[in-house]
């Protein structure tokens, strides 16, 4: 039975891999070779150049600097600001704090398609549309409160002598924060910096409708899609992007997995 079980697994994971292997190997072939070798992901000759001209013609090299620029910004500030939050509502108490609670938690069910036009009006109020900044400050809003849940079922779960130990050295609210329970946080942050990281690298909406002026500010996601359009037989090179597009974050998350595997089992203690 327990054989049968991992053949089983084994299979099922090989046929999720195999699209990623697919468009890896076809990313490398040449244009009568993808029409060619059908569902073969190798080929014959290895052609690297697809790579420089999807990073070049497609513009593909102008996307992904949008796309860093974007997740490093949102990640910094959804860390920012879920752990200061997170650690004040786990070490505080105040009248309200539970309804108050509630009422950021039903924010999470709210679709981005019910809140996007007042957040888009607000961001031509501000005169930021059709900005970088747009997207960073919109994309940061969306994970502050999951992140701070996160953050402050984690703090919850550490010991409070520590703090108490810190306050009785003379540290104050803020530098026992700064100074001993941030940095017992790192499982923590990695494991909402990845979450932000994922979520804001492959993003589509939110960028589309708040650079839809100005396509030079195009993200990954957005260029993609932009490429099928415009460049519809360019496949080697659209398979060229695809990849271009999942490395980082796949590398990333495989840098952080024991991070982020160590911060949700904290934050679920509580």
């Amino acid at each position: 039975m327990t054989v049968m079980t991992h053949v089983a697994l084994l299979v099922s994971g090989l046929a999720w891999l195999y699209p990623l292997f697919w468009a890896l190997g076809s990313s490398l072939k040449s244009d009568d070779d993808f029409f060619t070798d059908g569902l073969n992901p190798m080929p014959s000759h290895f052609l690297w150049a697809n790579y420089l001209n999807a990073w070049q013609e497609a513009s593909f090299g102008r996307y992904f600097m949008n796309t860093i620029l974007i997740t490093v910004g949102t990640v910094v500030i959804t860390l920012v600001v879920t752990s200061c939050a997170g650690y004040v509502l786990a070490r505080t108490r105040f009248p309200g704090r539970g309804f108050c609670l509630g009422l950021v938690s039903a924010t999470l069910f709210l679709p981005h398609g019910y809140t996007i036009i007042p957040v888009f009006d607000l961001m031509q109020r501000v005169h930021l549309l059709n900005s970088l900044w747009s997207v960073i400050i919109v994309q940061a809003s969306g994970g502050v409160v999951f992140g701070t849940f996160l953050f402050m079922g984690y703090f919850m779960a550490i010991d409070k002598e520590l703090e108490d130990a810190a306050m009785v050295d003379g540290a104050n609210f803020h530098q026992t924060f700064a100074r001993i329970m941030l940095p017992l946080s790192g499982p923590m942050l990695a494991t909402v910096g990845l979450f932000t990281a994922i979520t804001a690298w492959n993003s589509f909406f939110i960028p589309l409708v708040f650079t839809l002026g100005r396509p030079e500010l195009r993200t990954l996601a957005i260029g993609m899609y932009a490429f099928i359009g415009e460049n519809s037989t360019e496949w080697t090179l659209l398979c060229a992007g695809t990849v271009i597009t999942l490395a980082p974050i796949i590398l990333l998350f495989v840098l952080l997995q024991r991070f982020f595997v160590n911060g949700l089992a904290g934050a679920v203690k509580q």
